[in-house]
């Protein structure tokens, strides 16, 4: 395939779709749900523009054609990702919050699981899903021989497994009433056979269990609480990840989506994929934040006698945060390109992912940072939209996998390989002549 930066025709559909969508929809829903104080409410007011996402096939989109939905490349997914960010990110990750605790379905797509997938392709109503993983005391060495490993914990009871634990931080969790997502995708510690082995693969027992709302429901009411309400600076209505607890949740057997000793790698390759679409959400704020900075140099002057535009250190300024822009937006398009058609191994592959979420993360603080130096004390004004930005934006190097506790671990992991090649990802394998 040859290097071409165009957009195909589906691609451009993709993103005026995208466009459009935030235009009319999302960005209106920012002044409704300021008026509340609570996050819980803010997050509620914005469920009408999550049915609008529904009904047209934003959710459906983020399901594989092979298990019924209609989504497509991951490049499309980027592309939208980016215009969304760019208007409104905190209904956005509501949405993407869904597409994230489906994602190991749809790596899966276990023909056993697709009733599991039904609400989420019939356009209707406001399903929430949820990728239940991060607990409160952190994950970021779970698989740590001789560790604690997870909290949460599933044992095998005849027919059924009995989950227990606790859980923070997952996006969407505790659904829109604080009783528990449509779907979640629960990940946990086997605990049925004890494991007394201090060398013993932490991996071998670590598995994922879906829990549905009509599980907890038939688990009766104390099966699933928030213990606490989180706030967060940024995402100020996005679905809560809350502080909850399952307490002796019985689930049949047909829920399990990944045996243990499976659900390590998929939880990993699900990670792997959100690490492209996070470099599209710093994307998407970076050129936010320019614009807004570009415009604002462009009419005032400071009371002096040309715009601020023309002043060369403002100048430099927005320039460099324009390249920074297309630069993260390339790497991001680049590393969403390799992940589905190489060249190279997975690991190959995976390294641009994670460089892609590490380096735009990281990069769209800076920026950010930059457009308030430009615009100067007047971006300190929450009437202005730099401060959210900067709030939304510092989210993305510590979520979704911390930069430094996970990301750049896994990066050096790659490195230390002894078969590690650093440019198979670009060029491929090198020819028998070089």
């Amino acid at each position: 395939m040859p290097i071409d930066f165009h957009l195909s025709s589906r691609e451009a559909a993709v993103r005026t779709q995208a466009m459009n969508f935030a235009r009319d929809v999302l960005k209106p829903v920012r002044t409704e749900y300021m008026v509340y104080k609570e996050h819980q409410k803010r997050f509620q007011a914005t469920r009408p523009a999550y049915a609008a996402a529904v009904a047209g096939g934003l959710v459906k989109g983020q399901i594989p054609p092979a298990i019924g939905g209609t989504g497509g490349s991951l490049i499309e997914a980027a592309i939208l990702v980016e215009e969304f960010y760019a208007v409104e990110p905190a209904t956005s990750l509501t949405i993407f919050g869904t597409s994230l605790g489906l994602s190991a379905l749809n790596l899966t797509q276990k023909p056993e699981h697709r009733e599991f997938i039904a609400p989420f392709l019939s356009s209707e109503g406001t399903p929430l899903a949820s990728l239940v993983f991060s607990e409160p005391g952190g994950v970021a060495n779970y698989l740590e021989k001789g560790a604690p490993g997870l909290n949460t914990t599933a044992r095998r009871v005849g027919d059924e497994w009995v989950i227990n634990g606790e859980k923070k931080w997952a996006t969407n969790s505790a659904g829109w009433d604080n009783r528990g997502a449509d779907l979640a995708c629960v990940v946990c510690r086997d605990i049925t056979t004890p494991i007394v082995d201090p060398d013993a693969d932490p991996k071998d027992s670590v598995m994922v269990i879906i829990v549905t709302r009509a599980d907890l429901e038939r688990n009766g009411d104390n099966c699933f609480q928030v213990l606490h309400e989180v706030t967060t600076a940024g995402h100020s209505a996005t679905g809560p990840g809350h502080h909850i607890k399952y307490s002796n949740v019985r689930v049949p057997a047909k829920n399990v989506l990944c045996k243990p000793g499976e659900g390590a790698a998929i939880i990993s390759a699900c990670f792997d994929l959100t690490a492209v679409l996070v470099g599209a959400m710093g994307v998407g704020l970076m050129r936010a934040a320019f614009d807004e900075a570009l415009a604002f140099a462009k009419r005032d002057n400071r009371r002096g006698k040309t715009p601020l535009l023309e002043r060369q250190a403002v100048a430099d300024l927005l320039s460099g945060v324009k390249m920074q822009t297309e630069a993260c937006r390339v790497m991001t398009w680049k590393a969403a390109h390799a992940m589905e058609h190489g060249p190279g191994d997975y690991n190959a592959r995976r390294e641009l992912a994670l460089a892609t979420k590490v380096y735009c993360s990281d990069t769209a603080v800076k920026a950010i940072m930059e457009t308030i130096n430009a615009v100067g004390v007047t971006a300190y004004d929450v009437e202005q939209p730099f401060t959210e930005l900067l709030k939304n934006a510092i989210a993305l190097p510590i979520f979704d996998g911390g930069n430094v506790g996970i990301r750049r671990r896994h990066l050096q992991g790659i490195m230390l390989s002894p078969d590690y090649d650093p440019w198979v990802a670009t060029y491929g394998l090198p020819t028998a002549s070089e």
